[in-house]
């Protein structure tokens, strides 16, 4: 693995900036205000923020210098409000109420006969799956399921979670993750973007020129869950996309989240069980700019969602497919379900960041959800960098970005030394964030205050139109 632990944020954003073939000459106009260690972590949180929140912005404005055919702007990121905004779903209030967690009871790290393991039982398919894979009673407690896993081996918990589609994840050091074959499958870079088909150069057909904002009128159609895929989506949105958000009348929601990151984008209801929803989704990416989706890896291709069958339907109009998978597109794990706190779990990093923190932990978290952001935040990137290949060489193009691509990329800049990286404040409450970072708007659910977005750019409007509003609230259809 590549050594970076001399990189600052504004290195980071040079290297992934220039092996994405982007033009060097735009990299002056980025300002990282105030870099600054951000969160009480072993980990580079800070700089990870401050380098993929520029990196989005840059890139945003990047694209809106090319359809002015002018220079482009001066992009401004303040340090700590993108470590703010690294937990902005944990900091809205809605009429004055701070959201659920999210957490399920049942969630959390659990010891085995041989270490430990994660649960993730969020979603009540899991919760149920992990209960009955245990042989507990459906509503078994907290300390009924941990007795029951106390008898597994936690690698053999793993695997047996992911055969029956459950997400758990064994505990590691870095030397055991490092051994794996799916470690080693992992790329060194964490954004992907590959040309899929050819066409013409130019922008897409829906975006306005000049514009207001940077990406007026692209038309990105979401099909995401949880934090990683709704960022990036959302990040788009405040450039001024038009993302329609897809969901399923059949999956469960996890409202705690959906308040935050729903934020600029409408919200519409399909049924992929049913052929004539598929057939309306079919209808919407033949005039989409933009496919983003956050499902585990074929899940939409199993419902004939593939690149060519779009493509074919599109007789030579480009698209960009983008996805966010938790392990990368080779390996083993490659259609592995996972989330941010396993892939924490099962690399070694839960475990580094307890030995750094010294005080007798088994494992300790990052004290936010990361690689969740940093992830939205590559791929929203990677899109924009596809749009801009898009206009100046033409094709159709994949981004792929991972959780474990991001979480390869944090570890390459190192740890603080001991506990020097633990000695900065967190933000934990609403006393502790600037006033001025905060924006209240009427959503569809009551008053919303929140964090607004930390990109700034010179001369052009950043920010969300549209507010939440429950889910299936538009029509499957293009404003």
């Amino acid at each position: 693995m590549t050594d970076r632990a001399s990189f600052t944020a504004k290195d980071t954003v040079k290297y992934l900036w220039k092996t994405l073939g982007l033009p060097p000459v735009a990299l002056d106009r980025l300002h990282l205000e105030r870099e600054g260690p951000g969160l009480p972590s072993s980990f580079k949180v800070g700089h990870l923020a401050h380098a993929s929140i520029g990196l989005s912005g840059l890139t945003a404005a990047l694209l809106y210098a090319y359809g002015k055919k002018g220079r482009v702007p001066v992009v401004r990121v303040a340090s700590q409000h993108a470590v703010i905004e690294f937990k902005s779903e944990r900091f809205y209030l809605l009429d004055g109420q701070k959201p659920a967690s999210s957490w399920g009871p049942i969630a959390g790290l659990h010891a085995t006969s041989d270490g430990y393991v994660r649960v993730h039982a969020n979603f009540p398919n899991h919760h149920e799956g992990t209960v009955k894979l245990l042989g507990c009673q459906p509503h078994a407690s907290r300390a009924q399921v941990g007795e029951a896993i106390s008898a597994w081996r936690a690698v053999d918990l793993e695997t047996a979670a992911a055969d029956n589609k459950l997400v758990i994840a064994a505990l590691r050091t870095y030397k055991q993750w490092d051994v794996t074959p799916q470690a080693q499958a992992i790329s060194d870079f964490p954004i992907t973007v590959t040309k899929v088909a050819n066409s013409a150069p130019g922008f897409p057909e829906h975006m306005q020129t000049p514009q207001d904002k940077c990406l007026r009128g692209l038309r990105v159609l979401e099909l995401t869950r949880v934090i990683a895929g709704p960022v990036a989506g959302k990040t788009l949105a405040a450039h001024g996309a038009d993302v329609l958000w897809i969901t399923s009348p059949n999956l469960p929601d996890l409202p705690g989240l959906d308040r935050d990151l729903a934020r600029g984008k409408r919200t519409a209801q399909v049924d992929l069980d049913r052929p004539q929803d598929v057939s309306r989704l079919m209808d919407l990416l033949d005039d989409a700019d933009v496919f983003l989706q956050s499902y585990r890896p074929g899940s939409v291709v199993a419902k004939g969602l593939t690149e060519q069958n779009i493509l074919d339907r599109r007789k030579g109009r480009p698209l960009v497919f983008a996805n966010l998978t938790a392990y990368g597109t080779t390996g083993p794990w490659k259609s592995r379900r996972g989330f941010d706190s396993l892939v924490q779990t099962c690399s070694g990093m839960n475990v580094s960041e307890a030995e750094h923190y010294g005080q007798g932990e088994a494992a300790r978290a990052l004290p936010c959800q990361a690689l969740d952001h940093a992830s939205g935040y590559f791929l929203a990137t990677g899109i924009m960098a596809a749009l801009y290949k898009q206009a100046t060489e033409g094709g159709s193009y994949r981004v792929d970005v991972s959780l474990a691509g991001t979480m390869k990329y944090l570890r390459s800049l190192g740890q603080y030394p001991g506990t020097t990286g633990f000695q900065v404040d967190d933000y934990e409450k609403h006393e502790d964030i600037p006033p001025e970072y905060f924006e209240t708007r009427i959503s569809g659910f009551g008053e919303l205050k929140s964090i607004r977005h930390s990109v700034a750019i010179e001369g052009v409007d950043v920010g969300w139109e549209i507010m939440p509003e429950p889910l299936g609230s538009h029509e499957p259809c293009w404003q």
